[in-house]
């Protein structure tokens, strides 16, 4: 059973970059659909970005369209979140999940997704 395991967080002045990786541990990413979701203090855990097995297709939140890219390297069993010109209020933990990938599937909901890690910490400074 795969368990993803993340890594990258960290922090970073406004304006910075960073890059979150998620390790498929005990597994392997095939065939699965990774997205990456978010909790920030007080809030809901919220979808973030996705990126499909079956053809790479990508998709995101309105939050990380055009500052965030999600990507993968199935070679690796790794997926990265490279995030840019970070916000205070991309302050956050930030959590990798899996779920089995099906045609025209983009999974968005907490609840479609049955692997997940266990965080990591970003905080951006203003």
């Amino acid at each position: 059973q795969v368990q993803p395991v993340e890594s990258g967080g960290g922090l970073v002045q406004a304006g910075g970059s960073l890059r979150l990786s998620c390790e498929a541990s005990g597994g392997t990413f095939s065939w699965l659909v990774v997205g990456w979701f978010r909790q920030a203090p007080g809030m809901g855990r919220e979808f973030t970005a996705g990126i499909r097995y079956i053809g790479g297709t990508r998709f995101y939140a309105d939050s990380a369209e055009g500052r965030f890219i999600i990507s993968r390297d199935n070679a690796k069993n790794t997926v990265y979140l490279d995030m840019n010109s970070l916000k205070p209020e991309d302050t956050a933990v930030y959590y990798c999940a899996a779920v089995m990938d099906k045609i025209g599937r983009e999974p968005r909901a907490l609840s479609e997704y049955g692997y997940w890690g266990q965080g990591t910490q970003v905080t951006v400074s203003s």
